[in-house]
């Protein structure tokens, strides 16, 4: 077996470990199995998760494209791979909770090869992806236990990975527009190929895996909370920066895109309900403002007392 169909399978039991549980949360009628071709080369596996008791919208994705000739997006640091054909998958996951206490959560963990075109050349590969946690109401509770996790996986893989993917994290999940972060974070790399194929590959699953141990149990804290209209208006409201960074900057968006990848599964990720209202501002001491102050910058959440972090993402 080779590197991408190792990959693949590996990749396909992550899916089902996921969709499994949340047909156990939801039953088995909540997740629509959507199989579908692509017609420039491969296809994939769209699981989309609408209305359910715990989970108002979500999707677990799986993806295995392949080309002719690599996207301008992915040679624009590789100027040297371009023309060769290559093979791309990946796991991408979004769940929008229905109750506000319960924050949005995003996994995606992918695989690029690029394929020899001629005699001579070898197969080239990296990995990327991470986790990171959207709450609409934070809780230092769930933010120092995200990170911890985070940091268990990566220093289990080489010591220093952590701090190395936090920081991308802070930066990457920024919104410059607002001033202010996407969430609390977690992890996020990319062009990762500084192990070996072997321990790389089993790093992107503990990432995987261990999302799937640790939203969960978020969310089976959080859901049972109570709520009203002022919590689901501001749920709203949050979903609508969502929205604008998955559609802005987010560079997976922007690779399916303008690779073919098909528009519905990539855009799976968005909320099924957001708001906008023009020069919305929390009240001072609110909850809603505590979201900002607190949860929206970037944070050592594993320090006592959770200071700021010397380097904000930049403006």
């Amino acid at each position: 077996m080779g590197q991408p169909d190792r990959v693949h399978e590996s990749f396909l039991q992550l899916q089902d470990s996921l969709s499994q549980e949340i047909r156990e949360r939801e039953g088995r009628e909540f997740l629509i199995e959507d199989r579908w071709d692509r017609p420039a080369g491969g296809g994939g596996i769209s699981r989309a998760v609408e209305d359910g008791k715990l989970l108002e919208k979500g999707g677990v994705n799986y993806s295995r494209v392949s080309g002719q000739a690599l996207p301008a997006p992915a040679t624009a640091r590789r100027p040297h791979f371009a023309g060769r054909p290559f093979e791309a998958m990946g796991v991408s996951v979004v769940l929008h909770p229905r109750n506000p206490y319960a924050p949005t959560a995003h996994l995606n963990v992918r695989a690029f090869f690029v394929l020899p075109a001629e005699t001579g050349q070898e197969t080239e590969w990296w990995f990327g992806g991470g986790f990171d946690l959207t709450p609409c109401y934070g809780f230092d509770e769930d933010a120092v236990e995200w990170h911890r996790s985070a940091r268990d996986i990566c220093e289990a893989a080489k010591p220093g990975l952590y701090r190395r993917f936090k920081r991308e994290c802070d930066h990457y999940f920024h919104l410059p527009h607002r001033g202010e972060c996407r969430g609390i974070g977690g992890i996020f790399f990319d062009d990762f190929a500084e192990l070996d194929f072997d321990s790389t590959l089993a790093f992107v699953l503990d990432v995987g895996n261990g999302f799937r141990d640790l939203f969960f149990r978020i969310l089976d804290r959080r859901a049972p909370t109570a709520f009203g209209e002022r919590e689901r208006d501001f749920q709203l409201l949050r979903r609508g920066r969502y929205v604008e960074f998955n559609l802005l900057y987010d560079r997976g968006t922007q690779f399916g895109l303008a690779s073919g990848g098909r528009t519905e599964s990539i855009l799976m990720s968005l909320p099924g309900l957001a708001r906008w209202s023009y020069n919305w501002h929390p009240e001072p001491g609110t909850p809603e403002e505590k979201l900002t102050s607190r949860y929206l910058r970037p944070r050592d959440w594993l320090a006592p007392g959770a200071p700021l972090e010397t380097e904000d993402p930049p403006s």
